[in-house]
Protein backbone atom coordinates (compact mmCIF):
# COMPACT_ATOMS: atom_id res chain seq x y z
CA UNK A 1 0.00 0.00 0.00
CA UNK A 2 1.96 3.05 -1.18
CA UNK A 3 2.13 6.19 0.84
CA UNK A 4 0.33 9.23 -0.46
CA UNK A 5 0.45 12.95 0.15
CA UNK A 6 2.97 14.71 2.31
CA UNK A 7 5.30 12.37 4.15
CA UNK A 8 5.56 13.63 7.71
CA UNK A 9 8.37 11.87 9.54
CA UNK A 10 8.65 10.80 13.17
CA UNK A 11 11.41 8.95 14.97
CA UNK A 12 11.79 5.31 15.94
CA UNK A 13 13.93 6.48 18.86
CA UNK A 14 17.12 5.33 17.13
CA UNK A 15 18.65 7.75 14.64
CA UNK A 16 20.61 4.97 12.93
CA UNK A 17 17.42 2.96 12.38
CA UNK A 18 15.64 6.06 11.04
CA UNK A 19 18.50 6.44 8.57
CA UNK A 20 18.38 2.78 7.55
CA UNK A 21 14.65 3.01 6.85
CA UNK A 22 14.82 6.35 5.09
CA UNK A 23 12.53 7.76 7.80
CA UNK A 24 9.49 6.63 9.79
CA UNK A 25 6.33 8.19 8.35
CA UNK A 26 2.98 9.03 9.89
CA UNK A 27 0.70 6.22 8.77
CA UNK A 28 3.36 3.51 8.92
CA UNK A 29 2.43 0.04 10.07
CA UNK A 30 5.78 -1.52 10.94
CA UNK A 31 5.92 -5.28 11.24
CA UNK A 32 8.81 -6.74 13.24
CA UNK A 33 9.67 -10.36 12.47
CA UNK A 34 11.45 -11.45 15.63
CA UNK A 35 13.36 -14.71 15.24
CA UNK A 36 13.95 -15.33 18.95
CA UNK A 37 10.86 -13.67 20.43
CA UNK A 38 12.92 -11.23 22.51
CA UNK A 39 14.96 -9.20 20.03
CA UNK A 40 12.26 -6.61 19.30
CA UNK A 41 11.90 -5.49 22.90
CA UNK A 42 14.73 -2.95 22.83
CA UNK A 43 13.19 -1.38 19.71
CA UNK A 44 9.60 -1.12 20.93
CA UNK A 45 10.75 0.19 24.31
CA UNK A 46 12.69 3.03 22.69
CA UNK A 47 9.79 3.80 20.34
CA UNK A 48 7.46 3.93 23.36
CA UNK A 49 9.82 6.24 25.25
CA UNK A 50 10.27 8.56 22.27
CA UNK A 51 6.48 8.74 21.87
CA UNK A 52 5.77 9.51 25.51
CA UNK A 53 8.65 12.00 25.76
CA UNK A 54 7.00 13.94 22.93
CA UNK A 55 3.71 13.96 24.83
CA UNK A 56 2.01 11.77 22.24
CA UNK A 57 -0.58 9.15 23.25
CA UNK A 58 0.53 5.52 23.16
CA UNK A 59 -1.79 2.51 23.17
CA UNK A 60 -0.07 -0.71 24.16
CA UNK A 61 -2.05 -3.80 23.11
CA UNK A 62 -0.95 -6.78 25.15
CA UNK A 63 -1.99 -10.40 24.61
CA UNK A 64 1.09 -12.05 26.09
CA UNK A 65 1.74 -10.29 29.42
CA UNK A 66 -0.28 -9.49 32.49
CA UNK A 67 -0.68 -5.78 33.32
CA UNK A 68 1.69 -6.21 36.26
CA UNK A 69 4.37 -7.81 34.11
CA UNK A 70 3.98 -5.16 31.40
CA UNK A 71 4.10 -2.18 33.78
CA UNK A 72 7.24 -3.59 35.39
CA UNK A 73 8.85 -3.85 31.96
CA UNK A 74 7.83 -0.31 31.07
CA UNK A 75 9.33 1.04 34.28
CA UNK A 76 8.94 4.81 34.66
CA UNK A 77 7.06 4.97 31.35
CA UNK A 78 4.10 3.32 33.07
CA UNK A 79 3.56 6.57 35.02
CA UNK A 80 2.89 8.62 31.88
CA UNK A 81 -0.65 9.95 31.54
CA UNK A 82 -0.34 9.40 27.78
CA UNK A 83 0.00 5.63 28.10
CA UNK A 84 -3.06 3.39 27.79
CA UNK A 85 -2.76 -0.39 28.15
CA UNK A 86 -5.32 -2.48 26.30
CA UNK A 87 -5.24 -5.61 28.45
CA UNK A 88 -6.16 -8.65 26.35
CA UNK A 89 -4.29 -11.07 28.59
CA UNK A 90 -6.39 -11.15 31.75
CA UNK A 91 -9.59 -12.43 30.12
CA UNK A 92 -7.86 -14.78 27.67
CA UNK A 93 -4.62 -16.48 28.71
CA UNK A 94 -5.15 -15.22 32.28
CA UNK A 95 -8.59 -16.93 32.35
CA UNK A 96 -10.06 -14.01 34.28
CA UNK A 97 -8.34 -15.10 37.49
CA UNK A 98 -8.58 -12.82 40.52
CA UNK A 99 -4.78 -12.81 40.69
CA UNK A 100 -4.70 -10.62 37.59
CA UNK A 101 -7.93 -8.72 38.21
CA UNK A 102 -6.93 -7.75 41.75
CA UNK A 103 -3.71 -6.17 40.55
CA UNK A 104 -5.61 -3.72 38.36
CA UNK A 105 -8.22 -3.03 41.05
CA UNK A 106 -5.53 -2.17 43.58
CA UNK A 107 -3.72 0.31 41.36
CA UNK A 108 -4.06 4.05 42.08
CA UNK A 109 -7.11 5.51 40.26
CA UNK A 110 -5.03 7.50 37.77
CA UNK A 111 -3.22 4.32 36.72
CA UNK A 112 -6.26 2.06 36.89
CA UNK A 113 -8.23 4.19 34.45
CA UNK A 114 -5.45 3.76 31.88
CA UNK A 115 -5.61 -0.06 32.00
CA UNK A 116 -8.53 -1.19 29.83
CA UNK A 117 -9.38 -4.87 30.26
CA UNK A 118 -11.07 -6.21 27.13
CA UNK A 119 -13.99 -8.38 28.22
CA UNK A 120 -13.90 -10.76 25.28
CA UNK A 121 -10.46 -10.56 23.61
CA UNK A 122 -10.99 -13.96 21.95
CA UNK A 123 -13.56 -12.31 19.64
CA UNK A 124 -11.69 -10.29 16.98
CA UNK A 125 -14.73 -8.10 16.33
CA UNK A 126 -15.20 -7.23 20.01
CA UNK A 127 -11.50 -6.56 20.33
CA UNK A 128 -11.55 -4.25 17.29
CA UNK A 129 -14.47 -2.29 18.73
CA UNK A 130 -12.61 -1.74 21.99
CA UNK A 131 -9.41 -0.80 20.18
CA UNK A 132 -10.99 1.93 18.08
CA UNK A 133 -13.06 3.15 21.01
CA UNK A 134 -9.83 3.75 22.93
CA UNK A 135 -8.16 5.27 19.90
CA UNK A 136 -11.08 7.65 19.50
CA UNK A 137 -10.38 9.18 22.91
CA UNK A 138 -7.43 11.10 21.52
CA UNK A 139 -7.38 14.05 19.17
CA UNK A 140 -3.60 13.90 18.76
CA UNK A 141 -1.67 11.43 16.59
CA UNK A 142 -1.74 8.07 18.32
CA UNK A 143 1.08 5.54 18.39
CA UNK A 144 0.36 1.85 18.95
CA UNK A 145 2.37 -1.21 19.92
CA UNK A 146 0.79 -4.63 19.34
CA UNK A 147 2.47 -7.34 21.39
CA UNK A 148 1.96 -9.53 19.61
CA UNK A 149 0.40 -10.95 16.45
CA UNK A 150 1.65 -14.32 17.65
CA UNK A 151 -0.23 -13.92 20.92
CA UNK A 152 -3.35 -12.86 19.02
CA UNK A 153 -3.15 -15.98 16.89
CA UNK A 154 -2.91 -18.19 19.99
CA UNK A 155 -6.07 -16.60 21.38
CA UNK A 156 -8.00 -16.33 18.11
CA UNK A 157 -7.13 -19.81 16.90
CA UNK A 158 -5.64 -19.43 13.44
CA UNK A 159 -3.86 -17.45 10.77
CA UNK A 160 -7.05 -16.62 8.85
CA UNK A 161 -8.30 -14.52 11.76
CA UNK A 162 -4.95 -12.73 11.98
CA UNK A 163 -4.87 -11.94 8.29
CA UNK A 164 -8.49 -10.74 8.30
CA UNK A 165 -7.86 -8.43 11.24
CA UNK A 166 -4.56 -7.11 9.92
CA UNK A 167 -5.83 -6.52 6.39
CA UNK A 168 -8.69 -4.39 7.76
CA UNK A 169 -6.82 -2.65 10.58
CA UNK A 170 -3.69 -1.64 8.69
CA UNK A 171 -5.47 0.63 6.15
CA UNK A 172 -7.70 2.06 8.87
CA UNK A 173 -4.77 2.91 11.15
CA UNK A 174 -2.97 4.41 8.16
CA UNK A 175 -5.93 6.70 7.46
CA UNK A 176 -6.09 7.65 11.14
CA UNK A 177 -2.48 8.98 10.90
CA UNK A 178 -1.09 6.59 13.48
CA UNK A 179 2.24 4.80 13.67
CA UNK A 180 1.94 1.18 14.76
CA UNK A 181 4.53 -1.43 15.74
CA UNK A 182 3.42 -5.03 15.23
CA UNK A 183 5.56 -7.75 16.84
CA UNK A 184 5.52 -11.20 15.29
CA UNK A 185 7.56 -14.28 16.19
CA UNK A 186 8.83 -15.33 12.81
CA UNK A 187 8.96 -19.07 13.40
CA UNK A 188 5.41 -19.26 14.77
CA UNK A 189 3.78 -18.32 11.45
CA UNK A 190 3.68 -19.74 7.94
CA UNK A 191 5.63 -18.24 5.07
CA UNK A 192 2.32 -17.62 3.31
CA UNK A 193 1.00 -15.44 6.16
CA UNK A 194 4.24 -13.48 6.36
CA UNK A 195 4.13 -12.83 2.61
CA UNK A 196 0.52 -11.64 2.82
CA UNK A 197 1.28 -9.33 5.75
CA UNK A 198 4.30 -7.97 3.88
CA UNK A 199 1.97 -6.93 1.08
CA UNK A 200 -0.18 -4.92 3.49
CA UNK A 201 2.39 -3.34 5.84
CA UNK A 202 4.26 -0.18 4.90
CA UNK A 203 7.47 -1.35 6.62
CA UNK A 204 8.78 -4.83 7.37
CA UNK A 205 11.90 -5.54 9.46
CA UNK A 206 13.47 -8.88 10.33
CA UNK A 207 15.54 -9.44 13.48
CA UNK A 208 17.73 -12.54 13.52
CA UNK A 209 20.67 -14.18 15.23
CA UNK A 210 23.24 -15.94 13.06
CA UNK A 211 26.22 -17.64 14.69
CA UNK A 212 25.81 -15.50 17.75
CA UNK A 213 25.46 -12.23 15.82
CA UNK A 214 22.31 -10.07 15.97
CA UNK A 215 21.23 -8.64 12.61
CA UNK A 216 18.50 -6.29 11.40
CA UNK A 217 17.24 -6.53 7.82
CA UNK A 218 14.85 -4.07 6.16
CA UNK A 219 12.55 -6.15 3.95
CA UNK A 220 10.21 -3.35 2.86
CA UNK A 221 9.83 0.40 3.25
CA UNK A 222 7.09 1.86 1.04
CA UNK A 223 7.53 5.36 -0.33
CA UNK A 224 11.24 5.64 0.43
CA UNK A 225 14.53 4.14 -0.65
CA UNK A 226 16.13 2.62 2.45
CA UNK A 227 19.87 2.19 2.48
CA UNK A 228 20.84 -1.45 2.04
CA UNK A 229 17.40 -3.04 1.72
CA UNK A 230 17.63 -6.83 2.14
CA UNK A 231 21.16 -6.37 3.51
CA UNK A 232 21.53 -7.63 7.10
CA UNK A 233 23.06 -5.00 9.37
CA UNK A 234 24.87 -6.21 12.48
CA UNK A 235 24.02 -4.60 15.79
CA UNK A 236 24.46 -5.07 19.51
CA UNK A 237 22.49 -3.82 22.49
CA UNK A 238 23.91 -2.01 25.52
CA UNK A 239 21.13 -1.79 28.06
CA UNK A 240 18.51 0.28 26.26
CA UNK A 241 20.90 1.35 23.51
CA UNK A 242 21.44 -0.22 20.10
CA UNK A 243 24.81 0.13 18.38
CA UNK A 244 24.95 -0.65 14.67
CA UNK A 245 28.07 -1.81 12.85
CA UNK A 246 29.70 1.14 11.14
CA UNK A 247 28.35 3.69 13.63
CA UNK A 248 30.78 6.07 15.30
CA UNK A 249 32.28 4.38 18.39
CA UNK A 250 30.47 1.25 17.22
CA UNK A 251 31.30 -2.39 17.41
CA UNK A 252 34.59 -2.69 15.58
CA UNK A 253 35.77 0.68 16.89
CA UNK A 254 35.66 -0.68 20.41
CA UNK A 255 38.04 -3.48 19.31
CA UNK A 256 35.88 -5.98 21.09
CA UNK A 257 37.72 -8.90 19.53
CA UNK A 258 41.04 -7.83 21.02
CA UNK A 259 39.50 -7.50 24.47
CA UNK A 260 37.98 -10.98 24.29
CA UNK A 261 41.29 -12.43 23.12
CA UNK A 262 43.26 -10.75 25.91
CA UNK A 263 40.84 -11.93 28.58
CA UNK A 264 40.79 -15.46 27.14
CA UNK A 265 44.59 -15.66 27.06
CA UNK A 266 44.84 -14.28 30.60
CA UNK A 267 42.68 -17.25 31.65
CA UNK A 268 44.99 -19.68 29.77
CA UNK A 269 42.06 -20.81 27.64
CA UNK A 270 42.25 -21.84 23.98
CA UNK A 271 39.77 -20.74 21.33
CA UNK A 272 38.54 -24.31 21.16
CA UNK A 273 37.90 -24.48 24.92
CA UNK A 274 35.97 -21.21 24.90
CA UNK A 275 34.00 -22.27 21.82
CA UNK A 276 33.04 -25.59 23.43
CA UNK A 277 31.78 -23.81 26.56
CA UNK A 278 29.67 -21.46 24.41
CA UNK A 279 28.36 -24.16 22.08
CA UNK A 280 29.91 -22.62 18.96
CA UNK A 281 32.85 -23.51 16.73
CA UNK A 282 36.47 -22.46 17.24
CA UNK A 283 36.19 -20.74 13.86
CA UNK A 284 33.42 -18.52 15.26
CA UNK A 285 35.65 -17.45 18.17
CA UNK A 286 38.47 -16.72 15.73
CA UNK A 287 36.13 -14.52 13.65
CA UNK A 288 34.99 -12.66 16.78
CA UNK A 289 38.53 -12.04 17.99
CA UNK A 290 39.50 -10.74 14.55
CA UNK A 291 36.44 -8.44 14.46
CA UNK A 292 35.01 -10.33 11.46
CA UNK A 293 31.92 -11.29 13.42
CA UNK A 294 30.08 -9.78 16.37
CA UNK A 295 28.51 -11.88 19.14
CA UNK A 296 24.94 -11.36 20.30
CA UNK A 297 24.21 -10.03 23.78
CA UNK A 298 23.26 -13.50 25.17
CA UNK A 299 26.58 -14.87 23.88
CA UNK A 300 28.47 -11.93 25.45
CA UNK A 301 26.73 -12.57 28.78
CA UNK A 302 27.65 -16.25 28.65
CA UNK A 303 31.19 -15.39 27.60
CA UNK A 304 31.48 -13.08 30.61
CA UNK A 305 30.40 -15.90 32.91
CA UNK A 306 32.96 -18.28 31.43
CA UNK A 307 35.85 -15.80 31.41
CA UNK A 308 34.97 -14.36 34.81
CA UNK A 309 34.29 -10.72 33.93
CA UNK A 310 31.21 -8.55 33.92
CA UNK A 311 29.77 -8.56 30.35
CA UNK A 312 29.63 -4.76 30.40
CA UNK A 313 33.42 -4.70 30.35
CA UNK A 314 33.45 -6.01 26.78
CA UNK A 315 31.57 -2.94 25.53
CA UNK A 316 33.00 -0.25 27.80
CA UNK A 317 35.06 2.51 26.25
CA UNK A 318 38.70 1.47 26.00
CA UNK A 319 40.92 4.15 27.49
CA UNK A 320 44.49 4.85 26.45
CA UNK A 321 46.15 2.86 29.23
CA UNK A 322 49.65 2.43 27.82
CA UNK A 323 50.92 5.63 29.46
CA UNK A 324 48.44 5.79 32.29
CA UNK A 325 49.86 6.25 35.79
CA UNK A 326 46.79 6.21 38.09
CA UNK A 327 43.91 3.73 37.75
CA UNK A 328 40.74 4.73 39.56
CA UNK A 329 39.07 2.19 41.77
CA UNK A 330 35.78 3.39 40.30
CA UNK A 331 36.81 1.81 36.99
CA UNK A 332 37.50 -1.61 38.51
CA UNK A 333 35.74 -4.42 36.64
CA UNK A 334 33.80 -7.02 38.68
CA UNK A 335 35.21 -10.52 38.20
CA UNK A 336 33.38 -13.81 38.52
CA UNK A 337 35.70 -16.37 40.10
CA UNK A 338 34.48 -19.94 39.69
CA UNK A 339 35.43 -20.82 43.26
CA UNK A 340 34.09 -17.65 44.88
CA UNK A 341 30.31 -17.60 45.25
CA UNK A 342 28.77 -14.09 45.54
CA UNK A 343 27.65 -14.81 49.09
CA UNK A 344 31.24 -15.67 50.06
CA UNK A 345 32.98 -12.61 48.69
CA UNK A 346 33.82 -10.65 45.57
CA UNK A 347 36.70 -9.72 43.26
CA UNK A 348 37.58 -6.83 40.96
CA UNK A 349 40.10 -6.34 38.19
CA UNK A 350 41.83 -3.00 38.86
CA UNK A 351 44.05 -2.71 35.78
CA UNK A 352 42.33 -2.94 32.36
CA UNK A 353 43.00 -5.97 30.19
CA UNK A 354 44.58 -3.81 27.49
CA UNK A 355 47.03 -2.38 30.06
CA UNK A 356 50.53 -2.47 28.58
CA UNK A 357 52.30 -2.85 31.93
CA UNK A 358 53.81 -6.02 33.35
CA UNK A 359 51.14 -6.88 35.91
CA UNK A 360 47.45 -7.68 36.23
CA UNK A 361 46.13 -6.40 39.55
CA UNK A 362 43.06 -7.68 41.35
CA UNK A 363 41.26 -6.77 44.55
CA UNK A 364 39.76 -9.74 46.45
CA UNK A 365 37.42 -9.81 49.44
CA UNK A 366 36.54 -12.97 51.40
CA UNK A 367 33.75 -12.69 53.94
CA UNK A 368 34.12 -13.95 57.55
CA UNK A 369 34.10 -17.73 57.78
CA UNK A 370 33.93 -18.14 54.00
CA UNK A 371 36.31 -19.64 51.47
CA UNK A 372 37.43 -19.69 47.83
CA UNK A 373 37.83 -23.10 46.25
CA UNK A 374 40.91 -23.30 44.06
CA UNK A 375 42.93 -20.25 43.06
CA UNK A 376 41.87 -16.80 41.83
CA UNK A 377 43.46 -17.12 38.39
CA UNK A 378 44.53 -19.74 35.88
CA UNK A 379 48.16 -19.92 36.98
CA UNK A 380 50.96 -19.35 34.50
CA UNK A 381 53.98 -17.58 35.92
CA UNK A 382 54.66 -15.59 39.08
CA UNK A 383 52.03 -14.03 41.35
CA UNK A 384 52.17 -11.90 44.48
CA UNK A 385 49.61 -10.61 46.96
CA UNK A 386 49.36 -8.30 49.96
CA UNK A 387 46.89 -8.88 52.79
CA UNK A 388 45.36 -5.46 53.43
CA UNK A 389 42.97 -6.47 56.21
CA UNK A 390 42.12 -9.58 58.20
CA UNK A 391 43.55 -13.06 57.99
CA UNK A 392 43.60 -15.74 55.30
CA UNK A 393 44.58 -19.39 55.43
CA UNK A 394 46.16 -20.61 52.20
CA UNK A 395 45.79 -24.36 51.73
CA UNK A 396 48.07 -26.28 49.36
CA UNK A 397 47.96 -29.97 48.49
CA UNK A 398 50.44 -30.81 51.22
CA UNK A 399 50.64 -27.77 53.48
CA UNK A 400 48.77 -24.85 55.06
CA UNK A 401 50.00 -21.26 55.43
CA UNK A 402 48.59 -18.42 57.58
CA UNK A 403 48.77 -14.85 56.30
CA UNK A 404 47.83 -11.76 58.33
CA UNK A 405 47.43 -8.05 57.67
CA UNK A 406 50.59 -6.69 56.07
CA UNK A 407 51.88 -10.12 54.99
CA UNK A 408 52.95 -10.79 51.40
CA UNK A 409 52.11 -14.04 49.62
CA UNK A 410 54.23 -15.18 46.68
CA UNK A 411 53.44 -17.99 44.25
CA UNK A 412 55.62 -19.41 41.50
CA UNK A 413 54.89 -23.10 40.97
CA UNK A 414 52.43 -24.57 43.46
CA UNK A 415 48.79 -23.49 43.37
CA UNK A 416 46.50 -23.14 46.42
CA UNK A 417 43.60 -25.57 46.56
CA UNK A 418 41.62 -23.28 48.90
CA UNK A 419 41.66 -19.82 50.49
CA UNK A 420 39.85 -19.46 53.83
CA UNK A 421 38.97 -16.55 56.08
CA UNK A 422 38.77 -17.88 59.67
CA UNK A 423 38.28 -14.45 61.19
CA UNK A 424 35.23 -12.41 62.20
CA UNK A 425 35.89 -9.58 59.72
CA UNK A 426 36.22 -9.46 55.94
CA UNK A 427 39.67 -10.34 54.60
CA UNK A 428 40.90 -8.03 51.83
CA UNK A 429 43.82 -8.71 49.50
CA UNK A 430 45.51 -6.99 46.59
CA UNK A 431 46.68 -9.66 44.15
CA UNK A 432 48.99 -9.20 41.17
CA UNK A 433 49.76 -11.56 38.34
CA UNK A 434 53.22 -10.66 37.04
CA UNK A 435 53.42 -10.80 33.26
Amino acid sequence: MPLKGKKETVTSGFSQLDELLGGVFIGDNIIWYDESGSLAQVFWRRFAKATLDLGKPLIYVCFDRSPKNLLERLGSMSESENLVVLDCFTNSKGKGLDTFLDFTRQMPPKVRERIISVENPADPEKFSEELYKVQGRFDDEVRLIFESLTGMQEVWGGEEQILHFYSHSCPRLYDLSTVAYWIMEKGAHSRKLRAQINQIAQVAIELSIRRGTSTLTVLKADGREPAGIYQPVRYATRGGEVVFAGEKHALEGENLGQRIRQIRLSRDMTQGELAKSLGVTASTISQVENNMNFPSVPILVKMGEILGVDPGYFLSRAGASANKVVFSGKDAVPLRLSGLAPENGRAFLVTPMEFAGRAEVMFVEIKPGKSVDGHFLAHKGHEMGLVLEGQVIVEFAGSVEDAFEGDIIYLSDELPVRWRNPGESTARLVWAKLK
